[in-house]
């Protein structure tokens, strides 16, 4: 075992015996491999790199990582996130704001660090929080290899080390974002904006995957691997597949790796155990890796169905939220890289001074291809495409091939000598005469690879935004003694580019010629519809106010919530708003935006600007912004479910087909003997995340199940399907699409109404007695019907009566018929029911028709009491609460005595 804590302390090798070689012979077979266990100090290692950034041709070494920094540590932005442990570099571009971490580095810094990129500056994508693994507990990291297997296998680092051969590879990893950021511009995708610097380059040293797959002896039958890491997201642990003849191909070179650079794992990067796919997009390469599981089907994993894919580009993201069939089609899957390249000098906004009087600038830039697939030409372009020019390529990665037979570095075997596949990026630069550049508007870039596949001219835009590999394009400004560069975009929010200032002028930047309007053409336009904006805000209203003074007012005593940076207090419609006052309870003292901006109306919307008492001061708002958003998990178990003011996580576990386009979603709650915490009569809220831009989708349910159930959580969804006419709907169709196994988050309970029982209610905190209840539905809004109708009949002592009045198209659409019937028939004394159709057929014995004057009329009457017994529900279809509202008021009910769900 001391042999394999080595490979966690890794001592410091000596410069001549990792980079140059012929390298030392090894003295034993077992002091060679104790010795490879060693070494991720950089302090005195030297890439082929020289001190300005040029590639040396000194073919006597390979790259070595450049020097990382030892200065780097957890940044304060970081501190109340979940990865408070992880220690990162300020220099990293953050594309989703402070959490969950996802980065590039500047373009200029990622090409000065050479072919290797150091930990600090490699690029990030991550779903959600960081697992935290320590140092301490490295050795005993435990993955499966399972499925459609002969051998089943668990296996921790340590036997991974001891029992297979270590080999290191230089790979490149690239997000299939990498370059979203123009596609953004042209038109919003579901994606953020990556900039150009969406990849890396690093030494990653494991054990081939075909390896451990011979060891697990797949079925007959199987025809993927499935991996899954142990990153806890909204919709499960992160997952992904590839097939199964590339997992045990040795030139497909995937990996399991466990050091990275020499160094172990960087949390950001995987810490302990990934694995690494090369020449495949990055999001194929899980990291915290814990299970590999052999199938005959891609993974039904939601991540690698809503995820990584490039969707015809006629789907709009509005579209795609209601095509889970499309989502699923593997065509649409993302695996080989396509080609692409970029230009990274001249940087942007760049200036050269024609004063030097240089003969020549050097353009450069990167290029890479997918599939082990080989860069073999880039050109440059001067005018738009008419003539080229070749570019000089370079390729540090055949240094490796050069390496002698026996050689290893950071404890794996470096032999690429046999493999002529090509997993790493390569450089490009030409020498172009200044004169040249003063006569031209901009410098174009293609790449061509081995297959003759050449980068198009044009964007193919995607829902997703992925895979953008157009002509990368620098315009060139003169301006006097000075030229200026101007890049397409600048990552993330970050303002800059020709792109954006084409746009803003009203150019069409898919017009075939990048939005500027050629000789003797016409200026074409592109006419956005301007976005309805609607004010929250008091414009007199000037105040700031702080985290201090915004958490006085976390309780039910003047309730202040914040919306959009903006500070609301609640107070005044405690008892008008309709989801009742529970609902501003638990938004008090936080950051409601997500919640409120994706539940209500415009009308609602505005009516904010009554409740607007300030403005949250900027470094509360960062305070807030990193505030907990799911619930904690305590030393104790919780006995009930539903929290006011935090998210918590229920899996799904069963998804029961009850007609056409009905069904019950059964999830499983924290632990067996937790119950909702749900009063009968009140609903909760239901969250799903897009995979990609995490926008939330929120809608408020009633469950089925009983207040007492323990373990399970039954929810009666009727979903909206698209249809030629209408587009269905979002939630209720992406909550279809999910697969069994994956999270929900809930929160709760919301809502005005609550029965207390024995005819006793509970109406924005006011107890009401009730005699009578008249309830009115339609479809599924049955659901807060049956939860009070069960209460009052399975009750024997309670005396309250009840006419259920149920509204539907036809008979198979019914809902819970055979509960309600049966309750019904076992309460005739106290209960009525009453079905109507308004599509009926010849054999249909019920009322038939719609819910009218006429049959409320005669059904319900008038208000009859002056005491307030008679209580009416309603819950339906938006068409039939609103004629239902007209009929009684016409009949003479008071809205005191109608309550609408």
């Amino acid at each position: 075992m001391e042999d394999l804590r080595s490979a966690i302390s890794f001592q410091k090798p000596s410069t001549e015996q990792l980079v140059r070689y012929p390298p030392s012979p090894p003295a034993t077979e077992n002091s060679s491999r104790r010795e490879s266990r060693t070494g991720s100090d950089f302090e005195n290692q030297r890439s082929s790199y020289d001190d300005d950034g040029s590639r040396s041709e000194d073919t006597s070494i390979y790259p070595l990582p450049p020097r990382s920094r030892s200065d780097n540590k957890v940044l304060p932005e970081d501190f109340k996130t979940p990865d408070n442990h992880v220690v990162r570099d300020p220099r990293l571009i953050r594309l989703t704001g402070i959490h969950p971490y996802n980065v590039e580095a500047p373009l200029s810094e990622l090409y000065n660090e050479g072919f290797l990129t150091t930990k600090d500056l490699h690029y990030v994508r991550n779903h959600g929080a960081v697992p935290r693994v320590e140092d301490s507990d490295i050795m005993d990291w435990e993955f499966t290899i399972e499925g459609m297997v002969d051998n089943p296998i668990k296996i921790s680092l340590a036997q991974l080390l001891d029992n297979y051969e270590q080999v290191t590879y230089p790979i490149t990893l690239v997000c299939a974002g990498n370059r979203r950021k123009e596609q953004n511009v042209v038109r919003k995708t579901k994606g953020f904006s990556w900039g150009a610097a969406g990849l890396s380059t690093a030494l990653w040293t494991g054990v081939v995957m075909g390896d451990l797959l011979r060891t697990a002896k797949p079925k007959r039958g199987a025809k993927y691997v499935c991996f899954e890491g142990a990153d806890k997201l909204p919709n499960g642990y992160y997952g992904t597949s590839v097939k199964l003849n590339w997992a045990i191909d040795p030139n497909r070179g995937i990996l399991v790796a466990h050091r990275m650079n020499g160094e172990v794992l960087p949390p950001d990067h995987g810490k302990p155990l990934r694995v690494v796919v090369p020449g495949q997009i990055g999001g194929r390469s899980v990291k915290w890796l814990k299970r590999i599981i052999v199938t005959a089907e891609p993974s039904d994993n939601w991540y690698h169905i809503y995820d990584n894919r490039v969707l015809p580009t006629t789907i709009t993201p509005e579209m795609s939220a209601d095509m889970p069939n499309t989502w699923k089609d593997e065509r649409y899957a993302i695996y080989d890289l396509n080609t692409n390249s970029a230009t990274c000098f001249p940087a942007h906004d760049e200036r050269l001074s024609l004063a030097q009087g240089l003969e020549s600038y050097r353009v450069r830039g990167y290029a890479y291809a997918g599939g082990g697939k080989r860069v073999t030409r880039v050109e440059v372009t001067l005018d738009k495409g008419k003539t080229w020019m070749l570019a000089n390529i370079s390729y540090p990665e055949d240094k490796y091939r050069l390496a002698p037979e026996g050689d290893e570095l950071y404890g794996g075997r470096l032999d690429l000598s046999w493999r002529e596949n090509s997993f790493c990026w390569c450089f490009w630069d030409i020498d172009i005469p200044v004169p040249q550049l003063q006569s031209t508007d901009d410098i174009l870039v293609r790449a061509m690879d081995e297959s003759m596949m050449v980068q198009p001219r044009d964007m193919y835009w995607s829902v997703l935004g992925m895979m953008n590999n157009p002509w990368f394009r620098v315009v060139v400004h003169n301006e006097g003694h000075t030229l200026r560069f101007e890049h397409p975009t600048q990552p993330a929010l970050i303002p800059g580019g020709w792109m954006e200032r084409v746009k803003k002028a009203g150019g069409n930047l898919s017009n075939g010629y990048w939005g500027e309007k050629l000789s003797g053409e016409e200026e074409e336009t592109v006419q956005e519809e301007p976005a309805k904006e609607i004010c929250m805000t008091n414009k007199e209203i000037n105040r700031a106010i702080t985290i201090d003074e915004l958490r006085k007012h976390d309780g039910e005593i003047e309730p202040w919530f914040v919306v959009n940076g903006q500070v609301y207090d609640g107070t005044k419609f405690l008892e008008g708003h309709p989801g009742g006052a529970a609902s501003i309870f638990g938004a008090a003292g936080q950051d409601a935006s997500e919640e409120f901006l994706a539940i209500h109306s415009e009308n609602a919307k505005a009516m904010l600007v009554d409740y607007h008492i300030g403005t949250l001061d900027g470094a509360s708002r960062a305070i807030l912004a990193n505030g907990e958003v799911e619930a904690p998990q305590g030393p104790e178990p919780r006995l009930t479910f539903l929290q006011s003011k935090v998210w918590t996580k229920a899996i799904l576990s069963a998804r029961k087909k009850i007609s056409d386009d009905t069904k019950v979603f059964t999830f499983d709650l924290q632990h067996a003997e937790q119950t909702s915490g749900l009063p009968i009569g009140q609903h909760l809220m239901m969250r799903l995340r897009d995979p990609v831009t995490r926008e939330a989708i929120i809608r408020s349910y009633t469950p089925l199940s009983e207040t007492s159930e323990k373990g399970k959580l039954h929810v009666l969804i009727k979903i909206y399907y698209d249809t030629p006419e209408r587009k269905g709907g979002k939630m209720t169709q992406a909550l279809d699409a999910i697969p069994i196994g994956h999270f929900v988050d809930f929160k709760g309970p919301v809502g005005k109404f609550e029965y207390l029982g024995r005819g006793l209610c509970a109406i924005s905190g006011q107890q009401r007695k009730v005699k009578h209840f008249i309830m009115i539905c339609g479809g599924s809004g049955i659901t807060p019907i049956f939860q009070v109708l069960r209460a009052v009949l399975t009750d024997r002592e309670d005396p309250t009566s009840c006419l259920v009045i149920d509204g539907n198209r036809v008979e198979e659409d019914i809902l819970c018929r055979e509960d309600l019937d049966n309750m019904a028939a076992d309460n005739a004394h106290k209960c009525r029911l009453l079905y109507t159709l308004s599509q009926p057929s010849p054999s249909w014995t019920g009322l038939r028709g719609r819910m009218n004057e006429e049959l409320l009329e005669r059904e319900i009457g008038t208000c009859r009491t002056l005491d307030g017994e008679d209580l009416v529900l309603v819950c339906g279809p938006e068409p039939l609460e609103k004629s239902v509202r007209s009929i009684l008021k016409a009949l003479g009910w008071k809205d005191d005595d109608v309550l609408f769900f």
